[in-house]
């Protein structure tokens, strides 16, 4: 039998964020309406055994098709934790919420067919481990389906981005960065970038530094190289 996801202490409180947990629970929901296109089109197609890492309050567990077999759950936050529990009782899908932090997943090794990001990568505190757990856990040929926050085109809203991420905007937004280059990070961390556009939010209306996203799919090779696979 294959093991279950070790639930450790360590991983219990990875991240610690009541206030903004709060925040993000209201905002997220005041939001769906925006949003459920959006999950709609992140999600389809999945089948097989994925892992969802930065679940949040699991809004998206209801949006998972019924070709899912799994969903493991990663979320570090307790409070949204909880949330998400909670959501996972009304899935149409078999979903596990687990403790744990993107930089160390607490799963075995390629057991997934596939991985969920959604406003992860920006909040996480190092990208490129985050991202080599999320390709070990992936089997080879595995795929990703992300959506993130993305530089913005303009210099001028770049600037305001990247005072934004130097200053408040993390320490207010649960380690939120708006201006971190997602798909650069993908390509770095040995992903091969599949078919992604470019996606505004709200989708009408001013430009916020916010507003700039991108979703898409990535895939890990089904072949790697010697520096990607841990070979010497």
């Amino acid at each position: 039998m294959e093991r279950r996801p070790v639930r450790g202490k360590v991983a219990r409180d990875a991240v610690q964020h009541p206030l903004f947990a709060r925040f993000y629970a209201r905002a997220s929901v005041s939001a769906e309406t925006t949003m459920a296109p959006v999950r709609t089109e992140l999600l389809a197609g999945l089948s097989g055994r994925v892992i969802e890492v930065g679940a949040g309050n699991g809004l998206n567990f209801s949006y998972y098709p019924r070709t899912v077999a799994e969903v493991v759950a990663i979320e570090p936050e307790r409070s949204l934790r909880q949330l998400a529990l909670t959501a996972a009782q009304r899935a149409d899908v078999p979903v596990d919420v687990v403790p744990g932090a993107a930089e160390a997943l607490p799963v075995k090794s390629e057991a997934y067919d596939a991985a969920v990001l959604s406003i992860v990568l920006c909040s996480v505190r190092d990208v490129s481990r985050a991202l080599a757990e999320v390709r070990r856990v992936l089997r080879p040929g595995g795929e990703i389906r992300f959506f993130e926050h993305v530089r913005a085109p303009g210099r001028a809203m770049r600037t305001v981005q990247t005072g934004l991420d130097r200053t408040l905007w993390p320490r207010l937004f649960g380690g939120c960065h708006v201006g971190r280059d997602a798909l650069g990070a993908l390509r770095e961390a040995g992903f091969e970038l599949g078919a992604h556009r470019g996606v505004m939010m709200p989708d009408h209306g001013p430009r916020l530094p916010t507003s700039y996203c991108v979703l898409g799919s990535a895939r890990r090779p089904p072949v790697e190289g010697p520096e990607l696979s841990g070979e010497a």
